[in-house]
């Protein structure tokens, strides 16, 4: 008699594998030569619980957070400095990252099975992908201003306008669109006997190709970011310990503040980015080389657990704006004018 056995299946031979699948078996014969055809087995109900319990929660909390950022921003700010046009940026990047969840939600709860089509297939990995990078630049770019500001204030004046800033944010659109335009290409669905896959990679024949894409692309959109901000934030704290710059209470004050900022964006990409590229780099790596199922399993394992710690990031963000807004920034601004040294902090 037929039976129909649901099982995971992860195989070194493919590319996003769908961790569920209907296999029919009719014996043991049968079931020994799919188990040789897909090798690695895999559980995965860690992907059907975690994804969508932490996707969820990022999901209400993030666009709860960003919206009121967003509001802030538009009605209660003005005028914008070159921060304020970074932060309203970085959260409509954000916002779109959090507006990608549900879909994804909805296809983890449902074993990975997209009713959805292959064109919002290619959209959703398009969006999701170039609004998480287009964070990290943004990041990088609020990075770079408060060095500007801190380490050289005089001279920065003239780099730090909001026309300035504008035309930076357009630029860092355009880096992060053209990067991430090839997933439109690569991103594809296949029809996995009873359910439809949306890769999150691409298909088996193109998967060497995506290595080479996703590796320079991680180094471009996040390993050389990284680097700014870790020397930009590096460099600030030593400014801002030397002797006898920003004596004043307010200064102090405003002192205090770059540092819990400076420890935010680290613990940000340290937390948040660094383990998922990790990671992901580790897994393609090891699919690649198609080594054992055990080692190929516990790396699998370790991608999916940093995936939504990535996502938290959006809801880290807006920290940044009611820790160093505009607001605040103007009250530290009245109150001292004894070192020019310690003014655009933020």
């Amino acid at each position: 008699m037929a039976a129909f056995l649901r099982v995971g299946v992860a195989s070194a031979q493919t590319v996003d594998t769908p961790p569920l699948v209907w296999i029919r078996m009719y014996n043991n014969t049968n079931l020994t030569n799919n188990s040789h055809q897909n090798p690695c087995v895999f559980n995965e109900t860690l992907t059907y619980v975690l994804l969508p319990v932490s996707y969820s929660l990022v999901f209400v909390v993030g666009l709860v957070l960003n919206i009121t950022t967003m509001y802030f921003i538009l009605f209660r700010t003005k005028p914008w400095k070159p921060t304020t046009i970074y932060m309203i940026n970085l959260t409509v990047c954000d916002t779109l990252y959090l507006l990608t969840l549900p879909f994804l939600i909805f296809y983890y709860i449902d074993d990975s099975d997209w009713p959805l089509g292959e064109l919002m297939c290619k959209l959703i990995r398009f969006l999701f992908y170039t609004n998480l990078y287009g964070s990290v630049l943004f990041l990088s770019c609020i990075s770079m201003h408060r060095f500007l500001g801190v380490c050289h204030p005089v001279r920065s004046l003239s780099w730090m306008s909001p026309r300035q800033a504008t035309l930076v944010s357009v630029c860092m659109w355009v880096i992060v669109l053209i990067f991430q335009s090839p997933i439109l290409y690569f991103s594809r669905t296949r029809d996995k006997g009873d359910i439809q896959v949306c890769y999150d990679t691409t298909s088996k024949d193109l998967f060497n190709y995506y290595q080479v894409y996703s590796s320079v692309v991680m180094v471009l959109l996040f390993v050389l970011p990284f680097g700014v901000v870790l020397v930009c934030n590096g460099l600030i704290v030593r400014k801002l310990l030397e002797t006898g710059v920003c004596r004043s209470s307010s200064s102090q004050r405003s002192r205090q503040k770059s540092v819990k900022m400076i420890i935010i964006v680290l613990l940000t990409f340290m937390l948040c980015f660094l383990p998922f590229h990790v990671n992901r780099s580790i897994y393609y790596a090891i699919r690649f080389q198609q080594v054992n199922c055990k080692t190929l399993e516990y790396a699998s394992m370790a991608y999916k657990v940093t995936r939504p710690l990535v996502s938290i990031n959006s809801c880290v963000d807006p920290i940044l704006y009611f820790m160093a807004g505009q607001g605040f920034r103007n009250k530290v601004n009245k109150k001292s004018n004894s070192n020019q040294r310690c003014d655009n902090t933020f």
